[in-house]
């Protein structure tokens, strides 16, 4: 019996196994059949349309950047034939501190940061002084404004008038910490002033104007705030401290507050990350420089002089690469791995050092999202200051970059020795080519605006380092007539 009933069994999947094959069969041919009364043809548009809203491109970008490297692994053989190996790190200390073997006079570019801190003390006094009522605000603040534009000036009167020998790059650094440092100044002492107001029941009373808080702490200080109880929040003139003012001079910002975001810890594994990045990135700056930049802007000199404008065109396009990754480098290096260590090891809980800026669709987005902390200086100091007397937003903007234009030329002119504009003119030209790139946004699509953005990047920098190069190496390295 148990045989019998396992041969039906058997029998039974069989058939089921035919019935269902053939069922399959059916419905291919179903399948095929409809396939054929359907129309071949229909209304689209090829992939690469931009009427097709076709987005995946991924397979593209990975053939992108495989060619990338290939193109780069190509151009760092190629320039380890023809230079060698020109790294040098003992070199970079020397650069750096500006050390001249026998001069007795050394290291100029360390004793100069380390002055810093008597302006930055000499302006903390002065507001101490306007605080207790020894002098008067007006006094003040004409101290005040004799003491910043000092701070800056040192560095081109040590330069020029005591003749002490800097490495460019010793006091390229010295002109930039004496420019964060001018601008924070600045900040400092309008922001006491704009509290002096308030306290005086002219502006910003009884409000959290310039306070800002931890916004884990927010709620409950806001609970104390509506029972009475203290705050917590550091008021004028108590902030007028030493600790208080070196925390600002310290903290990722160009912008003064008296309470400042705080976090609650330091994050160690993000602290360690930042750590390696500051320290693989200055060395990697360094040696692009050495290996690559430098031999890319001594052979641009020949052709530029020529006046070719083929040999000049190819130098250009030669120096934008490396120039590029530099800068490149540089602002992650800057605002990325730099400013987060400082706010990290400080508690500073604002990262916002920079937006996407890489998605620009014209010059003036691109301005107001790569620099935020210059970029909020900006408008918090200048533009709407002025816009507040009454004044234009279109005046403003122009001032705005007269001021960025001037500290351009400030740190390329001073370092050189020689006052050249190539870098005001080419600050003073992003407003018109902001115009420009809403125009060509407006007209052509956003995509073409990013474009814009992107050439001026890639271009621009390498055009204006070799105009300035070309008369450096004219003022100092060309055979005197007699």
């Amino acid at each position: 019996m148990s045989s019998k009933s396992e041969e039906n069994a058997l029998r039974y999947r069989r058939a089921q196994s035919v019935t269902t094959a053939e069922e399959i069969t059916e419905k291919e041919k179903k399948a095929r059949k409809s396939q054929l009364d359907k129309p071949i043809h229909k209304p689209r548009d090829s992939l690469f349309s931009w009427s097709s809203e076709f987005t995946d491109f991924t397979g593209l970008v990975n053939w992108g950047f495989l060619m990338l490297t290939v193109g780069g692994l190509r151009l760092c053989l190629e320039n380890f034939i023809k230079y060698g190996i020109r790294v040098n790190p003992f070199e970079w200390i020397i650069v750096l501190t500006g050390y001249h073997e026998g001069d007795s006079r050394q290291y100029p570019s360390v004793i100069l940061l380390i002055f810093s801190v008597v302006p930055a003390v000499l302006a903390l006094l002065i507001e101490k002084a306007i605080a207790v009522e020894i002098i008067s605000p007006k006094i003040g603040v004409s101290l005040q404004v004799f003491n910043i534009v000092a701070e800056i000036c040192l560095p081109v009167i040590v330069l020029y008038i005591k003749g002490l020998e800097f490495s460019f790059v010793g006091i390229t650094t010295v002109c930039l910490i004496y420019l964060v440092l001018f601008l924070k100044l600045w900040s400092y002492v309008q922001t006491n002033h704009w509290c002096r107001q308030g306290k005086r029941g002219k502006q910003y009373q009884n409000t959290l104007r310039r306070q800002s808080l931890s916004a884990p702490n927010w709620k409950s200080i806001e609970d104390e705030k509506a029972e009475g109880k203290s705050s917590g929040l550091v008021k004028y003139p108590d902030n007028l401290n030493l600790k208080d003012l070196f925390y600002f001079l310290l903290a990722p910002t160009l912008c003064y507050e008296l309470n400042f975001p705080r976090t609650t810890r330091i994050r160690k594994r993000f602290l360690i990350k930042r750590i390696i990045e500051v320290v693989f990135g200055v060395n990697l700056v360094l040696a692009l420089f050495q290996q690559w930049m430098i031999p890319s802007v001594t052979n641009a000199v020949d052709p530029f002089s020529q006046m070719s404008v083929i040999k000049i065109t190819e130098r250009l396009l030669k120096l934008a690469v490396p120039n590029h990754l530099i800068w490149l480098c540089l602002f992650y290096l800057s605002f990325h791995s730099f400013l987060n260590l400082m706010g990290e090891l400080l508690h500073f809980a604002d990262r916002s050092f920079y937006n996407d800026w890489w998605n620009a669709n014209n010059i003036a987005v691109f301005w107001s999202t790569w620099n935020m902390p210059v970029h909020m200086w900006a408008v918090r100091h200048v533009y709407i200051p002025i816009t507040g007397l009454g004044f234009s937003k279109a005046l403003a903007s122009i001032v705005v970059f007269f001021i960025s234009a001037f500290f351009h030329e400030y740190l390329v002119s001073v370092p050189l020795q020689m006052f050249r504009i190539w870098a005001f003119l080419g600050m003073m030209a992003q407003p018109p080519l902001s115009v420009i790139s809403k125009l060509v946004e407006k007209k052509l699509g956003a995509r073409w605006g990013n474009i814009i953005v992107w050439s001026s990047l890639i271009l621009g920098q390498p055009l204006a380092i070799m105009m300035y190069y070309h008369d450096y190496a004219l003022l100092h390295f060309a055979p005197k007539q007699q």
